[in-house]
């Protein structure tokens, strides 16, 4: 069995911690993020009743990291509108809010999501 890093540990503390504090509805879905080594993505979920509204991928928009971001925070902005959403709780998942995750934000709300 492969040990986890202190890294990886300290993440998935921080995102604990995080998740105990925020939850979405069907009113206010939680923006969650997940990035890894190559893609960013994000999805909208209501956690009351266990769905995911809306999604957006980096495989979907080839390029950097954070030409990624920028796309997918675009895109899950736009899917948001269709899906009837203009309020969210933004979910940075335990990452550190900078570079990419700060900027698929700020590309969110420019976009039109209110968080």
């Amino acid at each position: 069995m492969a040990k986890t890093s202190l890294k990886e540990l300290s993440r998935a503390r921080r995102h604990k911690r995080i998740r105990s504090l925020i939850s979405g509805t069907a009113a206010r879905p939680r923006l969650a993020v997940f990035r890894s080594n190559r893609f960013v993505s994000v999805q909208l979920v209501d956690d009351e009743a266990g769905k995911t509204l809306a999604q957006a991928h980096g495989r979907e928009f080839p390029g950097s990291l954070t030409k990624q971001a920028e796309a997918v925070g675009k895109a899950i902005a736009e899917r948001a509108k269709k899906a009837g959403v203009d309020t969210v709780v933004f979910d940075r998942g335990g990452y550190a809010y900078a570079a990419m995750i700060k900027l698929l934000a700020d590309t969110a709300r420019e976009g039109g999501l209110k968080f």
